[in-house]
C-alpha cells in the first residue's frame, strides 16, 4: 500500500508498508522530461528494522547503497557514493527496498523524492579502466581479495587510503569487492594512473540475505534481487562468469546472526565453484572461531570433486584504520597468486588456474611453494616418476606438513631462511602443503592433483615417427586442459 503526496515544490513523499512476500519490492515514481537530478531521502520508520535501498531508471540499474542511512542521488555527471551518473531518462523510475531484517511487521518506509532541473551533485571524472601491466614478471604476487572502499555503503576509505596502507604491508594488489554495485569501476582508472607498483582489481561482493559471493574481476552490475524477475543464484553466477569474473564464496561459515546479515552461505554450492575464501580476517582474530572450520569445509568439498582455489580476504571496511577485538586490516590474511604479470587479467587468471597460497595471518607468514614435476598448485599432473618438492621461505622453526587426499602424509621441521623438502613421489593423489607456527596453521596451499602412471612407450601420434615422444617422463595438465597427448589435441577441442 502506497500513499503519495507533495511535501514541497519538486519533492514527492511516498510512504507506506511493504506488503509483498519476497525479499525485495520496487517502489515506482515518475520522472518528467527536463529533470537534471534525482535525489532520495529515506528516513527510518522503525528503528528495529533494517532496510536496503537501490535505484533503477527505465533502462536499468543506477546504484545500491544497502542499509546506508544517507540520502542518495544521481545526475548526468554526478552521483552520491555507490550510485552511477548518467542520463536522466524520463519515465518510470523505482526505488528498490530490500528487507534485510524486519522483526517489526509489516515493515514501513518513507521516501522523499526530490527532482531538480539543475544539477547540485559534483561532477565526477569517470573512465573505462584501461588494461595496464605494472609488471610482466611471472612470479608470486601478494594481495587481498576482500576490501571495501567508500563506494560500499557501509565502508569509509578512499582508493588512495587503501592503496597506501596495502602498499605499506608489501601487497601488490587488492580487489575492491563492493556490495552489489559497480559504481567504483569508472573511478578506478583515475586512481590507478597515479600508482606505478600497486594494482586495483575491480570486483563485487554479491550480497544476498543467505550468503555473500565474490565476483573477482567483475565490472558490470549483476542483479542481486533473488526471487524477483526470475533472478536466481544460477543466473547471477552465470552473469558473473560471462564477463570473465572468477566466482568465489565469501566467509561461507560466518554465522553472526543480525551482526552480519546473510553472511553464512545457505544457498547450494555450485559444482563449478572457482574459489573459496578459506580465511576472512587474520588468524589471530578469526582462526579459532571459524577459519579452522572453513578450511575443513573447503577440504570436504574438494574431496567431493570440486576444485575451488583457496583465497583469503580481510573484509576491511576501514582502509587499515579500524579498531576493535575482531578487526583485521588489509592484508590479514594475504593471498599469494602465481601470475604471469601484475595486471588484472593476469591475477584473475592465476586464481582461475588455482595457483594460490593463503597466508592466514598476513604477509610476514612463511611462504611455501609446492611443486611436483613441472606442476604447481592448482595443476593436474600425469607423471611416470617424480619428486614432491616444497620450498619454505621465512619459516625457520616452523613445521611443514604435506597432505595427501586431505590426510597428513609427512611432517617435517623447517630450518633456515629457505628450506627445501624433497621426497620421491610414490602414490597418486591430491597433494597440498601447510606450514604451522607454534602448532597453529599459518600457510595453506591449493592442491596438486597427481596421477602416477607407467612410463609410456609412445603416444600413438599419427605421422610422428617412432622416435616422437618415445619416452614421456612428466606431463602437466593445466586445469583448463582436457588432454595430454598431442595426437588427440583436436579431439579435446571439440
Amino acid at each position: 500500500m502506497v500513499v503519495a503526496g507533495i511535501a514541497r515544490a519538486q519533492t514527492e513523499v511516498i510512504e507506506g508498508q511493504l506488503d509483498g512476500g519476497g525479499d525485495f519490492e520496487m517502489i515506482p515514481f515518475q520522472v518528467p522530461a527536463g529533470t537534471a537530478e534525482v535525489f532520495i531521502e529515506h528516513p527510518s520508520q522503525q528503528s528495529e528494522n533494517v532496510l536496503d535501498y537501490g535505484l533503477w531508471d527505465p533502462t536499468g540499474f543506477r546504484g545500491y547503497g544497502g542499509g546506508n542511512s544517507e540520502g542518495f542521488g544521481v545526475s548526468v555527471t554526478g552521483a552520491t557514493r555507490s550510485y552511477l551518473p548518467g542520463s536522466i531518462v524520463p519515465g518510470t523510475w523505482a526505488v528498490m527496498i530490500g528487507k534485510a531484517k524486519v522483526p517489526m511487521k509489516p515493515p514501513r518506509f518513507r521516501l522523499e523524492v526530490t527532482l531538480r532541473t539543475t544539477q547540485t551533485l559534483a561532477a565526477q571524472r569517470r573512465a573505462e579502466l584501461l588494461p595496464s601491466s605494472l609488471s610482466t614478471e611471472a612470479r608470486w604476487y601478494a594481495g587481498d581479495f576482500h576490501v571495501h572502499s567508500r563506494q560500499s555503503g557501509d565502508a569509509k576509505p578512499t582508493f588512495e587510503e587503501i592503496a597506501a596502507f596495502a602498499s605499506s604491508r608489501g601487497l601488490d594488489f587488492v580487489e575492491l569487492s563492493e556490495h552489489n554495485t559497480n559504481a567504483h569501476y569508472g573511478l578506478i582508472d583515475d586512481a590507478q594512473r597515479r600508482l606505478t607498483n600497486f594494482l586495483f582489481i575491480p570486483g563485487v561482493e554479491f550480497t544476498t540475505y543467505k550468503g555473500h559471493a565474490n565476483g573477482i574481476g567483475a565490472t558490470k552490475y549483476v542483479d542481486h534481487r533473488l526471487g524477483l524477475d526470475g533472478v536466481t543464484i544460477d543466473t547471477a553466477f552465470a552473469a558473473l562468469k560471462e564477463q570473465g569474473a572468477v566466482v568465489s564464496l565469501n566467509h561461507p561459515l560466518l554465522d553472526l546472526g543480525d551482526s552480519c546479515i546473510g553472511c553464512k552461505w545457505e544457498h547450494r554450492v555450485p559444482r563449478d565453484l572457482q574459489a573459496v575464501e578459506i580465511a576472512t580476517g587474520g588468524w589471530d582474530k578469526t582462526g579459532v572461531f571459524f577459519t579452522r572450520d572453513t578450511i575443513a569445509w573447503w577440504e570436504r568439498i574438494v574431496s567431493q570433486g570440486l576444485r575451488p582455489a583457496p583465497i583469503g580476504g580481510s573484509d576491511d571496511h576501514e582502509g587499515g584504520a579500524g579498531s576493535g577485538a575482531f578487526y583485521s586490516p588489509i592484508g590479514s590474511p594475504t593471498t599469494m597468486v602465481f601470475a604471469n604479470g601484475l595486471a588484472v587479467a593476469n591475477i584473475v587468471e592465476g586464481v582461475r588456474l588455482g595457483h594460490t597460497v593463503v597466508k592466514l595471518q598476513g604477509p610476514s607468514d612463511p611462504m611455501v611453494d609446492l611443486r611436483i614435476g613441472d606442476g604447481m598448485v592448482g595443476d593436474e599432473v600425469l607423471v611416470s616418476e617424480g619428486e614432491i618438492v616444497a620450498t619454505v621461505t621465512g619459516g625457520d622453526g616452523a613445521e611443514l606438513i604435506i597432505l595427501r587426499d586431505g590426510t597428513e602424509h609427512a611432517r617435517v621441521p623447517v630450518s633456515g631462511a629457505e628450506f627445501v623438502h624433497r621426497e620421491a613421489l610414490m602414490t597418486s593423489g591430491r597433494y597440498r602443503a601447510e606450514v604451522h607456527v607454534g602448532g597453529e596453521p599459518r600457510t595453506i596451499t591449493n592442491n596438486i592433483w597427481v596421477s602416477l602412471v607407467a612410463r609410456p612407450a609412445g603416444c600413438g601420434c599419427v605421422g610422428g615417427g617412432e622416435a616422437v615422444l618415445a619416452v614421456l617422463a612428466v606431463v602437466v595438465l593445466r586445469r583448463r586442459s582436457r588432454g595430454w597427448c598431442p595426437a588427440r589435441e583436436d579431439e579435446h577441442q571439440r
